[in-house]
């Protein structure tokens, strides 16, 4: 089979205003970046005011392992399997941020023949919102110690006569907001500037990589621009001498943020290989931020389409809590059913035992074992009070006894059902299947229900997190965390959401237990305060909100060949 950059360069793409039509928007609400992609303008969403909204599905998948379960590959097969089945669909997906890309997880575009296309203008850069987002957080943070190197040379008076306001008097210890840069940087995560004359004071910061910034996670939880704008100001940037929060607003610089971002808060069309509609909007990870692409996206798609197929980041401990107990709040729009992505390979990694056998081997033995986590991902989803049906996404080496016996033993679960999917290898056709039965899913009366209560404690709500969201005994908060709690609650900050920052690999914070962790508590490291996004960040563990490169990062094997063609991206 050919690579995914090679049966993307062969697709025969329609023009985006074809795909715009298609959908349902007219030229005016268009800006064209070529023939293969374009912004949508915000002024659709009045025009579609009374539109009826459409079903929402949110794909989710099992405890990722190195072989990937295929999420985004499931969402754009299951897209382009409801259209051929008669029903209107379009994809909601994550912009890819550069850190994966160049790094090791490689691109986000799906893959063979459910992939949205061209895949390298989906990876690479799109249309800029990304960069946007660095741009709109690093002028915070030029701003922030701007002022506290004017209030440093300054007396208060002199101050007030040049800048025609009194000082914040910023506390250079408590500088809150630190940079962030679009790819995987260790040696960039903590750092000290202000050194050298007229360029202090001196004080520690660090970088983040852009997809953490809470820019990022505005940008996807906006619902227009003044929302956003709304957002930008709320950002605590800073604390002064007293302990008193210092926000964008009161720097002055929330007006000049939401400038650069006025181009960003509109999501990117593109299409599949069918020629459907796939929006493209915001890129925050589930590890270390709330994992799912944007409400505007949604908002618009939901009012042109009969179904939406939308996704969050990693396991339903990770982008599917998100999106429930986050995202679901500010856009109002509960899903009407759930996809939970597994791969034979994914549940015999996810077992925990060692075996001589090649992962690609029939096993019965990890199979049987692994599955404890497959039935642990289906009550996860269910106690939101949603309809679930697994996909199983089928590899060539999968056999007949395994997929017989993985199906036969969903049945015994709380899913609706369990359809195998082949989008991979024959695109809408081998995902019809799978688009009825979560067409039939969608169907079924849906009784959404949050995990915690806003009003509770920011305890009780984190405890309910690890016992109900993973299967901790309990919580444990570092001396750290337990000082920025203090801190939260005097700023009357607790009441916002929870968003757990944790590993991946595994559905406790340690990436080397895997199946059910049991008898664990969680360990909580620090709290990050997100005013203006609403939601407190809970660092879990040994999480890090900049990754670093491998040894073998993915840069490795991108170049140019002979042709001016890119060639290695993934």
């Amino acid at each position: 089979m050919l690579s995914d950059i090679e049966i993307s360069r062969q697709a025969t793409l329609r023009p985006i205003k074809h795909i715009a039509n298609k959908l349902g928007l007219e030229p005016s609400e268009l800006s064209s970046f070529g023939e293969s992609k374009a912004k949508v303008h915000l002024s659709v969403l009045k025009r579609l005011d009374d539109n009826l909204e459409g079903k929402l599905v949110i794909v989710t998948a099992v405890t990722p392992t190195p072989f990937g379960e295929g999420k985004t590959v499931t969402s754009i097969g299951l897209t382009q399997g409801l259209n051929a089945i008669g029903k209107r669909a379009t994809a909601c997906i994550r912009q890819p941020s550069m850190g994966p890309v160049f790094g090791i997880k490689g691109g986000a575009a799906g893959g063979g023949l459910a992939q949205v296309v061209p895949m390298e203008e989906l990876n690479l850069h799109l249309t800029g919102d990304i960069h946007a987002v660095s741009s709109a957080h690093n002028l915070a943070a030029a701003a922030i110690d701007a002022c506290l190197f004017h209030e440093s040379r300054l007396s208060r008076e002199d101050y007030i006569e040049q800048a025609g306001s009194e000082p914040l008097n910023i506390s250079a210890k408590q500088i809150l907001w630190r940079r962030v840069v679009d790819h995987n940087e260790r040696s960039l995560r903590n750092i000290s500037v202000g050194f050298g004359d007229n360029n202090g004071p001196i004080h520690d910061s660090g970088f983040d990589i852009t997809a953490a910034s809470e820019i990022m996670a505005i940008l996807a939880l906006s619902r227009d621009l003044k929302d956003m704008r709304q957002r930008i100001a709320k950002l605590i940037l800073a604390l002064d001498v007293r302990g008193k929060p210092i926000t964008a607003e009161d720097i002055g610089v929330a007006g000049a943020m939401t400038v650069i971002l006025s181009q960003a808060i509109e999501p990117t069309l593109m299409q599949t290989l069918t020629g459907d509609p796939c929006l493209i909007h915001a890129g925050p990870f589930a590890n270390i931020a709330h994992g799912n692409s944007s409400i505007i996206a949604d908002r618009i798609a939901l009012k042109l389409s009969e179904f939406v197929v939308t996704e969050g980041g990693f396991g339903s401990d990770m982008g599917f809590e998100k999106f429930c107990n986050i995202k679901v709040r500010e856009s109002g729009k509960a899903p009407d059913a759930a996809v939970v992505v597994v791969t034979l390979k994914a549940l015999k990694a996810n077992s925990g035992l060692t075996s001589q056998l090649d992962i690609n081997e029939e096993d019965m033995l990890r199979l049987q074992a692994g599955f404890a986590n497959l039935r642990w991902h289906i009550n996860n989803v269910s106690q939101y009070g949603v309809p679930v049906v697994v996909a199983i996404n089928r590899f060539p080496t999968d056999t007949e006894s395994e997929i017989s016996w993985l199906k036969s033993a969903v049945s015994d679960t709380s899913a609706f059902g369990c359809e195998i999917s082949e989008a991979f290898a024959k695109g809408a056709k081998g995902a019809e299947a799978l688009a009825k039965m979560v067409a039939d899913a969608t169907d079924q009366v849906s009784e959404f229900k949050f995990l915690y209560p806003l009003e509770a404690s920011i305890e009780a709500k984190l405890l309910t997190i690890a016992e109900s969201g993973y299967g901790a005994k309990g919580i444990k908060l570092s001396d750290e965390a337990k000082r920025q709690l203090v801190q939260i609650k005097t700023m009357g900050l607790d009441g916002l959401a929870i968003c757990v920052a944790k590993t991946p690999l595994s559905i406790s914070h340690d990436p080397k237990v895997k199946g059910i962790p049991a008898d664990f508590e969680l360990p909580i490291t620090q709290f990050k305060i997100n005013a203006g996004a609403g939601f407190i960040t809970a660092l879990v563990g040994k999480v890090m909100t900049m990754p670093g490169l491998g040894i073998k990062p993915g840069y490795l094997n991108i170049d140019i060949n002979e042709q001016d063609e890119i060639v290695g991206l993934a």
